[in-house]
């Protein structure tokens, strides 16, 4: 079974498909953490800026806020 294990990470790449394992690679390289312990997030993210981008979205047609805090 093809495998590949990443340079950065160590996370170890497989699938019995080398088409599907290469999607796979393209894709780890694009989200890769680098080092173990980092967030897997593709944005990176300012903590002092926690407050919602849209404030006329922020809550329903009733009241209730859409997105948990």
């Amino acid at each position: 079974m093809p495998e590949l294990i990443c340079p950065d990470c160590g996370k170890r790449l497989f699938h019995e498909n080398e088409d599907t394992l290469k999607i796979e690679e393209t894709i780890h390289g694009k989200f890769c953490r680098k080092k173990a312990g980092e967030n897997h997030s593709f944005m990176h993210r300012d903590l002092a800026h926690m407050s919602t981008f849209d404030s006329e979205r922020e809550n329903d047609g009733v009241g209730n806020p859409v997105l948990k805090k």
